[in-house]
């Protein structure tokens, strides 16, 4: 029996099928309390940096939807002039000229004009975006909270307007409710204005000073033509290209003006600049996730390497044995890695299971709150890619199994025949 195991041994790769048929437990005893902690701590360390990831991911998600919900992915804007102001004109030649870009999916005019708004006891100073055809208002949908965001091309729409919960607390909106706004241009204009929607953002910067209504209403109260406007909204096929888009786009629309194509020099800005000081907070996550994957990952390693070197010592008798049967040091060697990365498996199984159910419920019902105040989200945001899982997953097992290497060595001080001197 032993002679053909000893041969076995000689002609097959078996370090790790011993290493999988081998008990985490020493004589029938149960695992030793080191194998309990390095499986625990795996898991809780997996379990945490699968959370670091998936909320950051999500803050990335979120913020990054926000800002360019208020300022779409690029921005045109006319360069002053004497003759024009800030004001830029939507021709045929500049709308094909954009079209023609393979990174541009749409455009879309905006007319923003100051306003004030005045009830029976208070008034706000605000700016009015007029929204048209082509803007996108999935954006103040996703950030409704009462009424129903209108279609400002319909009919009658030119009464109706968007507020932020900021607003109509300070000034005691509600949905229905018609107020008198004020608007400066040349002359004073009044208009009554119908709530018919609020939304909040979270983003106090935008909601304290914006309201939304029609594109129609807002460039007959500035005096402008149908395809006047004060700003150009460009959604692009990727967001995380958009440096580059900006000035791809800015020099094109350089070289139109050079060339009189186009009669109105006209710059471009990328919502990563508009939305900076947001999109720098999020880079400081970045950093604070990398700090806790590298802890993590230590305290995984650490753990493991002691369990490890508890196993040697619950598992002296069996190098022995395979020592005397003909095993070299390496293949001993090998099985104790394989062993102890069985146990970062289970410990990897335990905590990928448990934090991807828990990621997935707060997904689904936002269980845990934030102070919008503070974090510009109501609730802890999470993204969750099974690319990102596997990756991190992959990358933790590798060095794990790089770090048990070196610990694996003090096998080769352990002596076949002070281990079977006595049975």
């Amino acid at each position: 029996m032993y002679g053909s195991l000893s041969l076995s041994l000689r002609v097959v790769n078996y370090p790790f099928y011993i290493a999988r048929r081998l008990s985490l437990s020493a004589s029938g005893r149960r695992s030793s309390p080191a194998v309990k902690v390095a499986v625990a701590a795996v898991a809780l360390s997996i379990a945490v940096m699968l959370a670091a990831i998936a909320v950051v991911g999500g803050f990335k998600q979120e913020i990054r939807a926000k800002v360019v919900g208020f300022n779409s992915h690029l921005s045109i804007y006319a360069v002053p002039t004497e003759e024009a102001g800030n004001t830029l004109t939507l021709t045929p030649t500049l709308r094909n000229l954009l079209l023609k870009e393979p990174y541009v999916e749409s455009i879309a005019l905006e007319v923003t004009v100051p306003a004030v708004l005045k009830t029976e006891s208070d008034f706000k100073g605000i700016y009015l975006k007029g929204i048209g055809e082509g803007a996108d208002t999935a954006f103040l949908s996703t950030n409704l909270i009462e009424g129903k965001v209108p279609d400002f091309t319909a009919p009658g729409a030119d009464s109706l307007m968007v507020v932020s919960r900021k607003t109509a607390d300070e000034l005691g909106l509600h949905i229905g409710d018609k107020v008198p706004a004020y608007f400066f241009s040349d002359d004073l204009r009044v208009r009554p204005l119908r709530v018919a929607a609020i939304t909040d953002s979270h983003f106090e910067g935008y909601d304290n000073i914006y309201i939304y209504g029609s594109l129609a209403l807002a460039q007959q109260l500035a005096a402008l033509s149908p395809s006047q406007g004060t700003a150009l909204r460009v959604t692009t096929t990727d967001f995380n290209l958009v440096d580059q888009y900006s000035a791809a786009l800015g020099n094109k629309l350089v070289k139109a003006y050079a060339e009189a194509d186009i009669f109105t020099p006209l710059r471009v800005e990328n919502a990563m600049v508009q939305g900076a000081a947001y999109f720098n907070w999020l880079s400081l996550l970045d950093t604070n996730v990398l700090v806790i994957l590298i802890l993590m990952t230590v305290v995984a390693c650490v753990t493991l390497i002691s369990g490890l070197l508890i196993l040697i010592l619950d598992k002296v008798r069996t190098i022995g044995v395979l020592r005397a049967l003909g095993a070299s040091e390496k293949a001993v060697r090998r099985v104790f890695v394989w062993l102890a990365c069985k146990v970062a498996i289970i410990g990897l199984i335990a905590g990928n299971g448990l934090m991807l159910l828990v990621l997935w419920l707060q997904q689904r019902t936002h269980f845990f709150h934030l102070d919008p105040d503070s974090y510009y989200i109501d609730f802890v945001p999470v993204a969750i890619t099974w690319q990102g899982v596997l990756t991190l997953n992959a990358a933790v097992l590798l060095i794990v199994w790089l770090s048990l290497l070196l610990p694996a060595h003090f096998i080769s001080r352990v002596s076949p025949a002070s281990t079977l001197r006595f049975e």
